[in-house]
C-alpha cells in the first residue's frame, strides 16, 4: 500500500462493551500496571508486564506474549487523563516501521454498569483495523471477566 493510500484509508475502529462494574473500578483496572497484566489481552494473548506512568505526558508499555510465544510490545504516551471517565494515548507496536495511532476509552456510567467505549484512529491498514477490531473485543471481554471479581 503506497503512503498516499495508507494516509486516505486512515480507519477509525469502534468498539463497545457494557460491563457491570463501577467506572471507577474499570478506569483503575486499566491504568494500573498490577491490574492490567490480569486481564489485558484477545484470547491466546497473554499480558506478561505493564508500565504505566500516569500522568498527560507519561509514558506506558504493555507486553503481550503470542500464541507462538513471541512478545510484542504496545506503547505509548497519555494525552488526555480525567479520572474516572475517559483516557487519551498514542499507541504504536515495537517493531519496525510502525505507526502511531490514538486510543480513546471513555468509561460511561450506567445503573450498576458502565459503558466502556474503546476508539481507535489513525489505522493506516484494513488488515491492521481488523486485527484491532478483535484485539479489543477480546480485551473488553477479559477486563469483563476481572470485573467479575471485583
Amino acid at each position: 500500500m503506497s503512503d498516499s493510500t495508507q494516509a486516505r484509508f486512515a480507519a477509525v475502529l469502534v468498539v463497545r462493551r457494557t460491563i457491570r462494574a463501577r467506572a471507577e473500578a474499570l478506569f483503575a483496572a486499566w491504568t494500573d500496571p498490577q491490574q492490567l497484566t490480569r486481564w489485558w489481552g484477545p484470547p491466546g494473548v497473554t499480558c506478561t508486564a505493564a508500565e504505566v506512568d500516569l500522568r498527560v505526558g507519561g509514558s506506558y508499555r504493555i507486553a503481550n506474549r503470542m500464541p507462538d510465544g513471541s512478545t510484542l510490545w504496545i506503547a505509548g504516551e497519555f494525552e488526555l487523563i480525567e479520572p474516572p471517565s475517559r483516557l487519551i494515548y498514542s499507541w504504536r507496536l515495537e517493531i519496525p516501521e510502525a505507526g502511531t495511532e490514538r486510543v480513546s476509552v471513555s468509561f460511561v456510567p450506567g445503573d450498576g454498569t458502565t459503558e466502556v467505549i474503546v476508539t481507535h484512529e489513525r489505522i493506516v491498514k484494513a488488515a491492521a483495523r481488523t486485527q484491532h477490531e478483535s484485539g479489543w473485543i477480546g480485551c473488553l471481554a477479559g477486563l469483563a471477566r476481572f470485573a467479575e471479581d471485583l
